[in-house]
């Protein structure tokens, strides 16, 4: 996992999730929208490099991990999050320690698609003339093809883009 780990994205996203008022913004449109969080968070990746993508080109990057998505990240995160009520008969502890090893795999489970998202869309996009162009353009477009984005989260999210700094060269 190594490799997975020390990617641009990887750290991209771990920098920016990290932010004030990012991950609330980020669950709200997850639980609420139905978006993914690794897709838009490479969609801000691309931007923070001055791309801007498709509608067309936002579609295969969702479909390249969907089934992933399906099948692992969402029923690990859902029994995650199930396990925090506490299961019946089960001592607190145990519980709580089966609960941190399952939060471990969807972590992995979430760099597997990170890296999956990075191979798949290495040469997506076309240039931008600034990231805030790009980032506008790309979640837009993402939040079209969600069931409903609250208006507060995309706000938050471009907002704590727009005063992040990244470490990294914008250029690809």
């Amino acid at each position: 996992m190594t490799h997975r780990a020390e990617s641009a994205f990887w750290r991209f996203s771990l920098r920016f999730y990290g932010r004030p008022q990012i991950a609330p913004a980020c669950h709200a449109l997850q639980d609420n929208g139905g978006a993914d969080v690794n897709v838009l968070l490479f969609l801000l990746f691309l931007a923070n490099r001055k791309r801007q993508v498709s509608a067309d080109e936002v579609a295969r990057l969702d479909a390249a991990v969907a089934q992933w998505r399906e099948a692992v990240v969402k029923p690990l995160r859902d029994l995650r999050r199930g396990l925090k009520q506490g299961v019946e008969f089960i001592p607190g502890a145990i519980a709580e320690t089966f609960r941190a090893q399952i939060k471990r795999l969807e972590l992995e489970s979430e760099q597997i698609e990170q890296h999956r998202l990075e191979e798949f869309g290495e040469v997506m996009g076309t240039a931008a003339e600034d990231r805030m162009q790009a980032a506008h353009n790309n979640v837009a477009l993402y939040c079209a093809t969600l069931r409903g984005a609250p208006a507060d989260a995309v706000t938050a999210i471009l907002r704590g883009f727009a005063e992040f700094t990244p470490i990294e060269p914008p250029g690809l």
